[in-house]
């Protein structure tokens, strides 16, 4: 689906949310309103100390600072940032997570990617993980599931991804307009995921650009298996409710295509059998596991609520 090229009015509004947030986003915010025109901050219900902190990171730096009043996930509070930035013109939304810090210069080269692709929906950075030994977050359709990019897939200036990391992802409002929102009943995990499936089967491409470099912090545990070169994250017992929910709620939708949805059945079991067996908390995990299964196939979604 052909976009227009950017002109020289285009508009990039940052929108960054947080939650709970341990780290001091002042050196985000002063890098992202020197290279957008307007920054806006969604914190999701934080308690009232951290909002505070936020909220005075944000005076400092010139960031509009939005406090809501609940936790509502991560993709409405997305969905609440985009239309405050389309209250005040955006052509484009940079999403970021508070964990992040964008390269100089990060969003006029991802910007430029519009000009040379038209047909592009979103563009972003190679993310990498803020660690020793981190993974290179870009994801390529290998046609049974999206898989890592190789290194010499990621000594190119783009590639096209099956989808985007949504902190640092640029994504423009035309697209927005023609593919919709964040999906806000998945509340956290998989947002950027379906955001990506809907945007390719409207016919538009993502693209990541691995010469600019986005350090970034998952905030998880990570462990190195035996006989696997990339690391196995592990989340906390919530996550591995939204996580499997959103997998299996993926899987039942024609959205994934039955190639995907064959290679994501084969890793829900096994996120099922590594998490309900090999790690801690095993019986707050199992509990999960077992509701986030239950919901998936139920097709249930939003926050989770406690029965």
């Amino acid at each position: 689906m052909p976009q227009t090229p950017l002109a020289a009015s285009a508009s990039v509004v940052g929108v960054v949310v947080t939650y709970q947030s341990e780290n001091d986003c002042s050196q985000l915010l002063a890098e992202l309103t020197k290279q957008c025109d307007n920054v806006i901050v969604l914190d999701n219900g934080s308690d009232p100390s951290i909002a505070s902190r936020i909220k005075a990171s944000c005076e400092t730096t010139g960031a509009q600072f939005i406090g809501l009043p609940e936790n509502i996930g991560i993709a409405a509070a997305q969905n609440w940032g985009i239309g405050e930035a389309r209250l005040l013109g955006a052509t484009h939304v940079l999403l970021s997570d508070d964990d992040s810090l964008p390269p100089d210069n990060m969003v006029a080269d991802l910007r430029r990617v519009f000009d040379r692709k038209p047909g592009t929906a979103a563009v972003g950075p190679l993310p990498q993980e803020d660690r020793p030994g981190g993974d290179q977050l870009a994801y390529v359709d290998r046609g049974w599931s999206p898989k890592r990019a190789t290194a010499r897939e990621l000594e190119a200036d783009l590639v096209e991804v099956a989808f985007l990391i949504a902190s640092g992802c640029l994504i423009s409002i035309e697209a927005l307009d023609a593919i919709g929102g964040m999906n806000a009943a998945m509340f956290i995990d998989h947002v950027d995921l379906e955001w990506g499936l809907r945007a390719r089967a409207a016919g538009f491409a993502l693209y990541c650009a691995p010469r600019v470099v986005l350090r970034h912090a998952l905030g998880d545990e990570s462990v190195q298996l035996p006989g696997r070169d990339q690391p196995v994250h592990i989340h906390g017992p919530i996550r591995n409710y939204y996580i499997l929910r959103n997998t299996v709620g993926l899987i039942r939708r024609n959205i994934m295509p039955w190639r995907w949805r064959i290679r994501y059945t084969y890793w829900a079991l096994k996120y099922m059998a590594f998490n309900g067996i090999l790690v801690d908390r095993l019986p707050e995990r199992r509990k999960m596991l077992r509701r986030g299964l239950r919901d998936g196939l139920t097709g249930r979604g939003g926050r989770y609520e406690p029965r």
